[in-house]
Formats: C-alpha cells, structure tokens, sequence
C-alpha cells in the first residue's frame, strides 16, 4: 500500500509522540524545578512510543486492521521515503526499549543529574529516538542520511554535555571530527549510487542494477564509499577509532545509549540497503548479490577483523568503559557474521543477538554506574572485593553480563552466538566460524578478568562502599532477569526475530 504524505501522518505516531514530548520537555524546562518530573515525562514518551510502534495501523485489503509486529503490517510512507513492515518495527521496539533505559538511567545517574540542565538531555534523547526510528525504516538513501545525520548530530551534543568536562569535550570533539569526515565520504557514494540508478530509492536502485545498468566494478567502489557512514555508526573496522575515546567521554547512560540503540540503527540500515536494495531474494531463504557485487567477501573480512581488534583491544585495558567499548566493537564483529551468509537464518540470527545485546551491554553498564555513583571510579581497580564492600547485588549482576557476552550457557548471550555460528556453519563459512570462536576465548579472558577482581581480590580500603538505591536495583533486575530467562527459554523472541525478517518491497 503506497499512501500520500497527509496519510502518513497517522501512520506515524511513535515518532510524533516523541517529537511532542522532546518539544514538550523543551518549552517546560525553564518552568519546572523538579527536574525529574521531565525525566518522568520522557519515560512515558517512550513507553507510549513503544506501545504506538506495535499497535501500527495500516490499511489492508480495503479494510482498517491493527497491523504490527507480530502481524506483519506493511506499507509506504511519506512517498515511498518510509517503509513500515515487520523489519523496521522490530527495531522500533528496540530503539524505544533502548531509550527507555537511557532515560531510567539518566534519572539515577550523578552525573546527569548534577548537571541542572537535563531538559535539554531528555529532550536529545528523544529526538535522536526518533533519528533512530527513521533509520530502521528508510527506504530511500536522502531518509537514510536524514535520519543518521540526526542521530549523529544529537550524539555529538550527548557526549559532550557535561561542558566542563574537559575529557566529554575531547570526546564530542573527536566524534564531531571522525562523524563528519564519515558522512562526507557516505554522501559521495550515495551520490554514485544516485547516478547509477537515477533514483534514491532502494527499490529503484535494486532493479536498476538487476538490469545490468552499471558495471560492478563501478558499483563496489559506490558501496565500499557508503559503507564508511554505516561502519562509522556500527564502530566496524576500520572505522571504529572513534568509539573508545567517545564511550569513555560520555556520561555513562550516553555511552549505553550509544553502545545498544545507535549500533543496533546502524546494523538496521546496513540491511535494509544491502539486503533489499543490492540483493534478490530466492528459494528457502537464501539471497544472491546483484550485477556480480561481491559485497559479502568484503564484509566477510571486515567481521574478522572487527572482532579481532575489539577483543585484542580491550586486553590491556584498566577503564570499564573503554574496555566495553572494545567489547562494543567486537560484537559488531559477530553481528556482521550473520550479515555475510546471505541467508534469512543469519539474519534471524542478528535481531535475536541485537535483543540479547540489549539486555546484557544496557546492563553491564549500568552496574559501571552504580559504581561510578558510589567511588567515582570507572577503573579496574574501582571494582576491587566489590562483592565484599556493599555492592554484591551489582556484582552478581555484573557477573551475570559479562558471561553472557562471553556468550557461557545458560544466558542470552550464549543462545544468540550459538545461531549466528550455526548460520555460518550451515552456509560453510568455516573459516569465520573459527575466527569467531577464538575470538569468544580471547573475550572470556578478560570478561574473567573483571569477575576475579569483583569476587576473589582483596579491598585495599580506599575503594569506597557502594550502595543499591532501589531506582538503580530495579534496572539491574529488569535486565539481569530476562537475561537468564532467555538463554533457557527463548522460543518467543526467536519467533518473533523470525517472523520480522520480512521487507516490503511493494
């Protein structure tokens, strides 16, 4: 169904719900005291916004029908720039997962809240929400760059919003440096692309090139140029220098916001474009290339090496959160290998691990927050006999996290690496499958690493005692639960990711 702008609107409420609340917590900011209450306010907006995403109605067979998730509403929006089918509200209800965390974090996080400025905090997170949204659903090169510029843009401003803080505005600047230079080379290729097909739509494109309409060499140059804005937002090599100077900047909530809802948007685009836009769909699932464009070998080594480095990376690392943003770029790494097999079960694969990485990053950073509330120490040393010094609820919890990204049964992160390596194997990837796994040993080594010291070192006595308000121990639960509940029970989520393997193409 291919609807005009002014339909479109009413197709649109999760975003209009956040855009309202961002201009809402804008204009009340100078008149509220209680700055929580704004905070409150954007985690109604976000809750509305999830509720909105699943309940989407679209107009079928002539009739109105709640159409959403889980029954695979599809449709054109706003002349066929956005999308609306099974794939992007899948994200839509990761992205509002996502910034509902960010916001129940900023609210117990010191250094938010210290700040007296969280309207125009709260306001951001929203806004780059909805960049997030649009992402997911872009079915048009010119909406894709909207909305990453978006993202990117109120990013910036995130990192950098503790403004006296000499080490978030190397970090803004840094991101603002590496970004725009990112962009630039994106918009070159888009450009290409543009030219090759006379249209900026991913359908265009997609039968532009079915026809034989450019050489393939001339379209991997095209492709290779856009991939340094969709690398640069998944922090894949070589396009990751960004992220450990960025994710140790920011305030904590920024970084998890980062690490999870910004990742997961650029893992969201990365398919839409590639999937859709440069592949054709065939028989039992399986997807061929188009015009003789190789693209899988090349991010076939791009996951190797993206995994390779974040692992090697974050050995030597004594910060909690450079350590995680190497461990960031590592899971990016076994992402892209369900994105290489060209095949539906690789991609099942990801929107069950972006899931399961939702849950365990979200939480292993919150944990860097109660801690960092409590010392204010984000170093190894920090977390010295943490068990033993007040803080053994985030310790278990922290535990918890870490061997799910290491990806130990019976969590959710093993259940999620045990289908994306069975993707690969099946399709005979095999090389990558032991690339990965040795990555998953080196990753354990230094998971273990922070366990031992939470666990079996011995406090000096300057480490500080750390206390669990009830604001932050309800996060850790509601994560740390379904963490667990996941890798023993995870049929409805696999069925789910199953059933949202499914793009509109008209």
């Amino acid at each position: 169904m291919d609807l005009g702008n002014a339909a479109s609107v009413a197709y649109s409420a999760p975003e209009l719900i956040l855009i309202g609340a961002a201009i809402g917590i804008v204009a009340a900011d100078p008149v509220v005291r209680a700055k929580e209450q704004l905070g409150a306010a954007a985690l109604l907006a976000c809750a509305a916004a999830l509720i909105a995403a699943i309940g989407i109605r679209l107009p079928f067979s002539e009739r109105w029908l709640v159409q959403g998730l889980l029954r695979g509403g599809e449709g054109w929006l706003w002349s066929r720039m956005v999308v609306v089918d099974g794939f992007a509200v899948f994200f839509k209800l990761v992205f509002a997962l996502a910034a509902f965390a960010t916001v129940w974090m900023s609210l117990g996080s010191a250094e938010v809240q210290d700040s007296g400025e969280e309207g125009e905090y709260y306001a951001l997170v929203l806004a780059a929400t909805v960049g997030l949204f649009y992402m997911a659903a872009a079915a048009n090169l010119l909406m894709a760059y909207l909305a990453l510029e978006l993202v990117s843009l109120t990013s910036y401003v995130l990192t950098g919003y503790r403004r006296h803080d000499r080490r978030a505005g190397e970090a803004a600047l840094k991101y603002l440096i590496y970004g725009g230079v990112a962009s630039a080379v994106m918009v070159y290729g888009m450009s290409w692309l543009y030219g090759l097909a006379g249209s900026f739509q991913y359908r265009a494109i997609h039968d532009a090139l079915a026809h034989g309409a450019a050489a393939p060499l001339t379209v991997f140059v095209a492709v290779v140029l856009v991939l340094a804005g969709f690398g640069f937002k998944i922090a894949a090599v070589p396009f990751h220098m960004w992220a450990p100077d960025v994710y140790e900047g920011a305030p904590i909530p920024v970084t998890a916001f980062l690490s999870v809802g910004s990742k997961a948007a650029g893992f969201a685009i990365l398919i839409r474009l590639f999937y859709p836009g440069l592949s054709e769909p065939g028989a039992g699932g399986a997807w061929t290339t188009l015009a003789g464009l190789d693209w899988p070998t090349l991010m076939l080594v791009v996951s190797m090496a993206t995994m390779t480095l974040g692992n090697l990376g974050a050995l030597g690392q004594r910060n909690l959160k450079r350590l995680l943003a190497y461990s960031s770029i590592a899971h990016a790494g076994y992402l892209l290998m369900g994105f290489v097999v060209l095949d539906d079960a690789g991609l099942r694969a990801m929107l069950f691990y972006v899931v399961t990485y939702y849950l365990m990053n979200f939480g292993a950073f919150a944990v860097v927050m109660v801690v960092a509330n409590a010392t204010g120490r984000e170093d190894m040393d920090g977390y010295r006999g943490l068990a033993w010094r007040g803080g053994a609820v985030p310790a278990v919890a922290m535990a918890i996290f870490l061997f799910s990204l290491a990806g130990i049964p019976p969590l959710a992160g093993f259940v999620g690496k045990f289908y994306l390596f069975a993707a690969v194997v099946e399709q005979r990837f095999y090389v990558l499958a032991l690339v990965g796994f040795a990555n998953t040993l080196v990753a354990l080594y230094y998971y273990l690493r922070i366990v031992r010291t939470m666990f079996l070192d011995r406090p000096r006595g300057d480490e500080g005692v750390v206390a669990l308000d009830a604001h932050n121990a309800f996060l850790l639960y509601f994560l740390a639960v379904p963490t667990i509940g996941l890798g023993l029970y995870w049929a409805p989520v696999m069925a789910l990711a199953e059933r949202s393997v499914r793009f509109f193409l008209g």
